[in-house]
């Protein structure tokens, strides 16, 4: 899926992989950078996405964070992670929610000035994984949500509140989509 962020001039995809098989994390990185050039791209783990609007609002914050110049990160791919995960720290993001040798099911956004050059982007990502392109992955399920729970800190008292509008899985995603929005406010 690629979205376009107007105000930012910019266009994202983000798209889900399963049965994926990791043997060098460092080396995908490496190569998929080395191939895709000045394009942003991260990786995640996506049994910690809560949908692609998780991942949307992440980068949406991290361009705001730039251009007000209180991002954490000195790159747009490490801030869209800090954003994802609600953490400050780059460590404990990438151990949240990078992908590791035994992730099997991952995320990967990309961002890039032209629609054109974020689709072929995506294109060369899935000629480098390893797996299998599924977008499902990113949405909520019954597995996915209490961990996603316990990540997020998101109380059984916030949740019930949400519900009230809301069913179960769009709470969950909006929870965390404020969650992440939340972080510019912990300085």
């Amino acid at each position: 899926m690629i979205k376009q962020i107007e105000d930012f001039s910019k266009h994202i995809g983000i798209v889900g992989f399963r049965d994926v098989q990791i043997s060098d994390v460092d080396h995908l990185l490496s190569l998929v950078r080395q191939k895709l050039g000045d394009v942003t791209v991260q990786f995640f783990d996506a049994q910690l996405v809560a949908g692609w609007q998780h991942l949307y609002f992440a980068t949406l914050n991290s361009l705001k964070a730039f251009k007000n110049r209180t991002n954490i990160s000195k790159n747009l791919a490490v801030e869209c992670l800090l954003y994802a995960s609600a953490q400050r720290q780059i460590r404990v993001a990438l151990n949240l929610m990078g992908i590791k040798q035994n992730s099997s099911q991952i995320a990967v956004l990309v961002v890039a000035d032209e629609e054109n050059v974020a689709e072929k982007s995506l294109t060369e990502v899935s000629k480098l994984i390893l797996g299998k392109r599924d977008d499902g992955v990113l949405d909520l399920s019954v597995e996915k949500m209490a961990y996603i729970r316990r990540l997020f800190d998101i109380s059984d008292t916030e949740l019930a509140a949400k519900l009230e509008e809301d069913g179960e899985k769009k709470a969950l995603s909006d929870l965390v989509i404020e969650h992440v929005a939340l972080l510019v406010t912990r300085r």
